[in-house]
């Protein structure tokens, strides 16, 4: 079970963009997020008139590992773990370590 799912809100832990907050908007791979307004870069692009694109510098939101991001508990304000907590009719569902409260996704 993934810890971190599209559409969470997360704050990142480490690197340039520390402290930023931002919505999941898509796992990469396995360890890798991408999150919305966080570890943007420059990409240079050539025009292509065959695809009727125009060339110049964009800005792309490039994947970040999920060891720097933690997801964000809006009831304390501060940055969680998240944990896995089987129910009584045997489903998983995630729950924030700190305050044993369901994740809602």
């Amino acid at each position: 079970m993934n810890k971190l799912r599209k559409g969470d809100q997360v704050i990142v832990l480490t690197g340039r963009d520390k402290g930023k907050r931002g919505t999941v908007t898509s796992r990469v791979d396995e360890d890798h997020v991408v999150v919305e307004g966080v570890n943007v870069v420059k990409k240079h692009v050539k025009p292509n008139p065959m695809k009727g694109t125009t060339g110049g510098v964009i800005d792309k939101t490039m994947p970040i590992h999920q060891s720097n991001v933690a997801i964000w508990n809006p009831a304390t304000g501060k940055a969680d773990r998240v944990g896995v907590k089987l129910l009584a009719d045997r489903t998983k569902v995630r729950v924030f370590k700190s305050s044993g409260d369901e994740i809602k996704a």
